[in-house]
């Protein structure tokens, strides 16, 4: 009956479930469209059941049905300062309002000032004077490092990295990445890289510790140069037929796998004896992901070059670059024109990078970081001893690795366990305190069987305890799956 006043809604349940058909109609639409015009050439399609996201904020996703999602890889560590941190997005409002375009032949403040505080910090922090040079990702860094170095080495292509390593899927980048099928489909763009093992201990021979293990892979490395005939050395004119070692301090798609801390420095010291640059890959552990600025000086060597990106803008607007030494990169040697990219030193991203280096430089992230991560990592052993899906867990700051193994002996890899995590994670039905969450997990590993946990280091300890109880049920429940 119209009685002339607004009509309250008198079926709360029925409108509910109205709201939520209505919701799941536009999903399926959204995802009928997505099927059909999206390529599936990036890794969206990893999953069976790809998830849209409307919203973030802090440590939290956000669907269209108000579902919470704990974020525990924030963007693979490009968003190491919170979803929709206020003072970042206010410097990106701020330089689109002043000065959002500019071509990359001209100058702006916010790319001078960003490239000298990078470069000053790395002075004091390695000794060695230097210059930054910018592009817009990760991969296309790591490609203007191959011209730099290779321009440094009179045109040598070849150089060495680790097993499971990886640089990217751009054409030189996958060339220096482990995994043969990012190239397997396209043929060979460059020289393949020598790859060395990396002291995964775990995983590693039984018997040593992993001190002891760390010393054997360099002493292994080292042996590649005991003779000529091993392939990589000529002793009669002192010279090495590769031009640079990249690494990451800490795997990253290898699955956060963290070496003892003598290795580096045994490593640094066979490439210095022969000539071969050190290139450290700090697109994923950069900027306070392990506690310091670079994951490098956890280990006491001084890098040739640097390449980052990620969370450089904390994911507001992509952002790369490198750090080389001065005479790697003045003028002299790496001219104008030398490499480019139309996006490079772009002023919104340098705008937001030079105020997330300035927040870095005023906060102490450093004790923050290691505080969460130890407060992480003391969680994660916990589960360890209740959970026998856990072979092995491990931490540096923030940058936190769950290796997920069959229970019958905690040791053999288990990717159908986690490929069930990060579906079951999707659903948002795990409850605490009366609340239901989802979780984002991300995979990594040697074999696809590592979680690798990526939190804001922002997040509250309160957060941590959160993302403790809600991976404790979500083992328990794949576990009787």
């Amino acid at each position: 009956m119209d009685d002339g006043f607004p009509q309250l809604d008198r079926d709360p349940a029925a409108s509910a479930a109205a709201n939520a058909a209505g919701l799941a109609a536009e999903e399926a639409r959204l995802l009928a469209l997505e099927a059909e015009y999206c390529s599936h050439g990036d890794t969206v399609h990893y999953t069976q059941f790809p998830k849209i996201f409307s919203g973030c904020e802090g440590s939290f996703m956000l669907d269209a049905a108000g579902n919470r999602f704990l974020d525990l890889q924030m963007w693979y560590s490009a968003v190491n300062f919170g979803y929709a941190n206020p003072r970042l997005n206010t410097a990106l409002k701020r330089q689109i309002d002043t000065l959002p375009q500019v071509a990359s032949q001209y100058l702006h403040r916010e790319k001078i000032e960003l490239a000298a505080m990078i470069a000053k910090d790395a002075e004091r922090k390695f000794g060695a004077k230097g210059r930054v040079h910018f592009n817009v990702g990760g991969a296309q860094a790591v490609e203007d490092s191959l011209k730099l170095v290779r321009n440094a080495k009179g045109g040598k292509s070849l150089m060495f990295a680790f097993e499971g390593g990886y640089h990217g899927r751009t054409l030189g980048a996958s060339a220096i990445t482990s995994s043969y099928r990012y190239r397997r489909r396209f043929g060979h763009f460059g020289e393949r890289a020598h790859f060395i093992p990396f002291p995964y201990h775990f995983r590693g021979p039984k018997g040593m510790s992993k001190e002891e293990y760390g010393e054997h892979c360099v002493a292994q490395f080292a042996r590649l140069f005991e003779s000529e005939y091993n392939g990589v050395w000529d002793p009669k004119v002192g010279e090495a037929e590769y031009a640079a070692f990249y690494v990451e301090p800490l795997q990253g798609t290898g699955g956060y796998v963290i070496p003892p801390p003598n290795f580096f420095t045994g490593l640094k010291k066979v490439l210095d004896e022969h000539g071969i640059l050190l290139v450290v890959d700090e697109i994923q552990m950069g900027f306070y992901r392990t506690g310091k600025l670079w994951s490098i000086e956890h280990f006491g060597v001084q890098p040739d070059v640097i390449v980052f990106g990620k969370a450089v803008t904390n994911g507001l607007n992509p952002l790369s670059g490198i750090w080389a030494k001065e005479a790697l990169i003045n003028p002299t040697v790496f001219p104008p024109g030398s490499t480019h990219s139309t996006f490079n030193a772009n002023p919104l991203g340098t705008a937001v990078a030079l105020e997330a280096m300035k927040m870095m430089a005023e906060e102490d992230y450093e004790s923050m970081v290691m505080a969460k991560g130890a407060h992480f990592l003391e969680g994660l052993q916990e589960l360890k001893r209740r959970h026998k899906i856990v072979g092995e867990v491990d931490g540096l700051g923030m940058a936190l690795r769950i290796e997920i193994c069959e229970p019958h002996d905690s040791y053999t890899p288990s990717k159908r366990l986690v490929d069930l995590m990060c579906d079951e994670g999707m659903k948002a039905d795990l409850e605490v305190a009366g609340r239901r969450y989802g979780l984002v997990l991300d995979i990594g590993g040697y074999y696809k069987n590592v979680i690798t946990l990526a939190p804001a280091l922002t997040m509250s300890h309160a957060e941590i305890d959160l993302a403790i109880a809600l991976l404790d049920q979500l083992f328990a429940r794949v576990a009787s799956a």
